[in-house]
């Protein structure tokens, strides 16, 4: 009688443990990055830096973003359970104005879709408000 209860306990947990499934998991450090106030033709590259908080290697099959003044750059290797790596994404600091974009990581991870944000603001190089001080005539120099 202990044997088959052995062999049934056995059975049984042997069926529990190859009925989970393992996935991997993606974790990312900050879902958005703000740019702050920045001047136009700053450095636009920033990082979003994730681990692979599963237990089997995490593919990024895609990183896309809203628009062509954001580009995504994934990484082209399996990251391996406990790793970390990160996606590179540069915006187009030439564009003056708000920074609201989106980028969608794709991958095989148990949440296949994540939703990164960046957000900022670009100034124009000139500053000028109209109330600066004027520079002096030729003739007033000589006055």
């Amino acid at each position: 009688m202990k044997k088959i209860t052995t062999i049934i306990l056995a059975f049984s947990i042997s069926l529990f443990s190859f009925g989970q499934q393992k996935k991997s998991e993606i974790t990312f450090e900050k879902m958005v990055i703000d740019y702050g106030t920045i001047e136009k033709g700053a450095n636009g590259i920033r990082d979003f830096v994730f681990t692979n908080t599963g237990d089997t290697p995490l593919i990024i099959s895609n990183v896309k973003s809203t628009c062509g003044c954001t580009i995504p750059k994934k990484p082209e290797k399996p990251i391996l359970p406990g790793e970390s790596d990160k996606i590179q994404v540069k915006y187009d600091t030439k564009r003056v104005g708000f920074i609201r974009k989106s980028i969608t990581v794709t991958s095989n991870a148990s949440n296949p879709n994540v939703i990164l944000k960046i957000t900022g603001q670009v100034m124009s190089d000139n500053k000028k408000t109209g109330l600066e001080k004027k520079k002096k005539s030729i003739v007033e120099d000589y006055n």
